[in-house]
């Protein structure tokens, strides 16, 4: 009585008389949507590792990851404190810098007359924030005076201290077990079981060939120095594109290219404004199905030459939203200042915190002091919105349609074409493109038949459908706003026979009311025709 899997053996060809059961998978897929509201930020930071997206759901994680928020341009925590204001809360955070970044690193000594270091202590990253990693050696829990040991407490603040304990050891040769140095720095490089782990903080190393062959003090404190963060300040343009932008030409990809494969649907450079390289930016988000959000530089002088700024850099394409450079004010409660920041930041959260179908237009902005044109008390007129409108550039102003709070005035991508340019329509094709991208492959390599080709029609219209009933997708009709074509009127017997099977989908997105006409006829004159109407029963 063999139980197989369906496909696993061929009916046609069995000659044994018995039972055969075959598990037959459920013959209704579904598909379910990415998630939408991942946002990659790219910037510098005083901790944490280079080059390497580390996902963040609160300023908390980011501070576990990352340290604190530093008041510099580029860095990492500030673009994700704006996001996080926002709404945004599932972020791929990319830490940068400049080369220049170096770790913290001390040493623990013998007990000899001239105290040698017996083991060389490295922050596990490089930052400023190693500087603050104090290694803490005593006596363990377990110590006697015939047989001692010790216990090694490495703590940072704001996170719970690594303790090591029980370590012995009295001979300096490295192939003795008992060598007290080389099992210090087995415990916290290995971990001592699973309960305790290597460290997360640094790194133990043997300072010299030969090990110091004198045990350590009996209690010792010593705090890391020498840490650098690599922070971008004072790097030039290039150096700035080189860390911000990244290459994927090497493994592992850096920079901005340190997001391929993440997740991400919405990508902030932190405060970047090269405006040299939003074609690049674009070219990524079109890759990766994302929305990039850039900003000119700040104090953009005049709406013209955002929109100049925009044509030059040939940055007309529905993966990227321009901003213009009036960039925002934002008080900054660790540092204890108000500083100015990318509205960049702020757009790229907001979107992440909106569902697909939306657009940032008219949606407030939460955090904001003020921006460099209203705390000069300048209004952006129509004449100048109109002109932003027409180039492809953003701006975030106050007051919106909606009342008096900040908020996205255009609400369009840098797209000059009129049907792609909306907020909506990169979101949600980038959501379809991905969704479909990752959910059909299960189609692949199973035989093409009117069964199967029913299957996959069936899988598309169910998801489809779910967004209709969820209000993500339809027309103002109420009519189905999709069509899913699988048959032979486009899938022809020659390319079936080469291994192809194409779905041709159309999705209706529902419209975003930019523009709301009232027409009012007043006066002495004016007459109402009313209708009578049944008394309800």
């Amino acid at each position: 009585m063999p139980i197989t899997q369906l496909g696993a053996i061929n009916t046609t060809a069995l000659l044994v008389p018995d039972v055969y059961v075959q598990i037959v998978p459920p013959q209704t897929t579904l598909l379910n949507g990415v998630p939408t509201n991942v946002l990659g930020i790219v910037g510098t930071a005083q901790w944490g590792p280079v080059d390497t997206p580390v996902t963040v759901g609160s300023m908390q994680d980011f501070a576990r990851s990352f340290g604190a928020i530093q008041d510099v341009q580029h860095d990492l925590g500030t673009a994700a404190a704006a996001a996080v204001l926002q709404g945004a809360a599932n972020m791929r955070c990319v830490r940068v810098t400049d080369g220049t970044d170096a770790a913290a690193t001390g040493a623990i000594s013998d007990s000899a007359v001239t105290p040698a270091d017996g083991a060389v202590v490295t922050a596990k990253y490089t930052g400023t924030l190693g500087n603050s990693i104090e290694v803490r050696l005593q006596p363990g829990s377990n110590s006697t005076v015939s047989a001692p040991t010790w216990k090694l407490v490495i703590a940072i603040p704001g996170q719970p201290a690594e303790t090591f304990d029980r370590i012995s050891g009295t001979a300096a040769d490295g192939s003795t077990e008992g060598s007290f140095w080389y099992n210090l720095i087995d415990a916290v490089n290995n971990g001592q079981n699973i309960l305790r782990g290597a460290s997360e903080l640094v790194t133990l190393s043997v300072p010299q060939s030969s090990p110091s062959a004198v045990l350590p003090i009996d209690s010792e404190t010593n705090t890391l120095t020498g840490g650098t963060d690599g922070n971008l300040g004072a790097a030039n343009a290039a150096a700035k594109t080189t860390a911000m932008v990244g290459t994927d030409v090497s493994y592992p990809p850096t920079g901005m290219y340190a997001l391929k494969g993440s997740g991400a649907s919405i990508v902030n450079l932190a405060d970047y404004d090269n405006d040299n390289d939003w074609s690049t930016i674009s070219a990524f988000g079109l890759s990766e199905g994302a929305y990039c959000v850039v900003a000119g530089a700040a104090g953009q002088s005049t709406v013209t030459s955002a929109v100049t700024d925009k044509k030059d850099a040939s940055a007309d394409s529905y993966s990227l939203k321009v901003m213009m450079g009036d960039w925002c004010y934002w008080f900054d409660a660790v540092n204890g200042r108000t500083r100015l920041l990318s509205p960049a930041s702020f757009v790229a959260g907001r979107l992440a915190a909106l569902s697909p179908e939306q657009s940032t237009l008219n949606k407030p902005i939460y955090g904001l002091v003020g921006t460099q044109r209203s705390e000069n008390a300048r209004r952006y007129n129509s004449a100048e919105l109109q002109e932003l409108a027409e180039g492809g550039v953003d701006v975030i102003t106050s007051p919106s349609p909606g009342g008096e709070y900040f908020s996205c005035r255009i609400g369009h991508n840098a797209s000059s074409n009129p049907v792609t340019n909306g907020d909506n329509y990169t979101r949600m094709t980038n959501y379809l493109a991905s969704t479909f991208n990752a959910g059909l492959g299960l189609f692949i390599g199973r035989l093409q038949s009117a069964a199967v080709r029913r299957q996959a029609k069936n899988t598309l219209e169910n998801f489809l459908s779910a967004l209709e009933l969820q209000g993500q997708i339809g027309n103002a009709e109420g009519t189905t706003p999709f069509q899913v074509i699988i048959d032979s009127s486009n899938n022809p017997a020659a390319r079936v026979a080469l291994g192809y099977m194409q779905a041709d989908v159309k999705v209706q997105y529902l419209s975003i009311i930019e523009k709301f006409l009232v027409n009012v006829e007043g006066g002495q004159s004016v007459t109402i025709e009313r209708v009578a109407t049944e008394p309800l029963a």
